[in-house]
């Protein structure tokens, strides 16, 4: 009985593999099988433990991007391994999350309000590690290092060039104020949001706190154009998700962040600011 119980639960936790982390490990056995090598080997010549290059050849955990440099150079996989890495990204984001991240990748316009946190393409490691070790219930540190590679993968968007994406962030200044992780964390994440204020495509404003009533008191909300002219807007809260489709149902969303765009800090003031607080952390 103990044994088929074993067996059973095995058989469970292999069926919740994400398919790209299985077929991501399956090219991995591959390729290193293709090269002569053992698993011992690989993990000898690019610096990982044996365990952790099984597990990522058996789909229980995925590669990282780093990982996946290595793999490449090592077992000369010639980008194969590369080309499923945003899959493998992709697979790690909460459930909730993936059709937004799925539109992310086709949008060439992007615009958020975000008025409790630093927006997540803007968030350093540090900053996104404290976050997420802070969920309740509590996680365990190997789901939040799963989350936070997500999370921290998605941040290409910000330089992707084909197509490349325009964005917009709308900041509340108490976000700034609010002391995640501690002086040191926070004064590294205000430095990282005047860095990509500096990109070309990118546009950051604050909401100053003396705007005491604003149309976006409601909360978050993402706002996305696709190339073909579809429009999303997605709200969020407390983990909970609703969308709308199409101009008839997006329309006032869209109104509504132009309104506060208007209300806010310029990008120049806004970057004077951020460069304030951040000089006094």
């Amino acid at each position: 009985m103990g044994n088929n119980n074993r067996r059973r639960g095995k058989r469970i936790n292999d069926d919740d593999r994400p398919g790209s982390w299985v077929a991501y490990g399956k090219l991995l056995k591959f390729f290193r099988t293709k090269a002569g090598l053992t698993q011992e080997e690989l993990a000898d010549r690019m610096g990982y433990s044996p365990d952790h290059c099984a597990s990522v050849e058996q789909g229980r955990r995925p590669a990282k991007g780093e990982f996946t440099e290595r793999a490449e150079d090592v077992v000369e996989a010639g980008g194969v391994l590369a080309e499923l890495q945003d899959e493998v990204d992709f697979a790690q984001l909460p459930t909730f999350f993936r059709d937004l991240a799925v539109l992310e990748k086709e949008a060439v316009i992007r615009f958020s309000y975000d008025p409790l946190v630093i927006p997540g393409l803007l968030q350093t490691e540090e900053y996104a590690r404290t976050l997420l070790s802070g969920a309740y219930p509590p996680i365990d540190e190997e789901t939040v290092e799963k989350l936070l590679t997500a999370r921290l993968a998605r941040q290409s968007l910000l330089t992707r060039r084909k197509p490349m994406v325009t964005f917009a962030f709308l900041i509340e200044e108490a976000t700034l104020q609010r002391m995640v992780g501690g002086r040191e964390v926070m004064r590294v994440q205000l430095r990282r949001l005047l860095e990509c204020a500096e990109l070309l495509n990118v546009e950051v404003q604050i909401m100053p706190s003396s705007r005491a009533v604003h149309v976006g008191l409601d909360g978050h909300m993402v706002l996305l154009e696709t190339a073909d002219g579809k429009q999303f807007v997605y709200v969020e809260a407390q983990g909970c998700v609703m969308s709308r489709v199409g101009r008839d149902q997006t329309s006032a969303f869209w109104l509504r962040y132009g309104s506060m765009r208007a209300c806010a800090l310029s990008t120049e003031e806004s970057v004077r600011l951020i460069e304030q607080v951040a000089g006094e952390l």
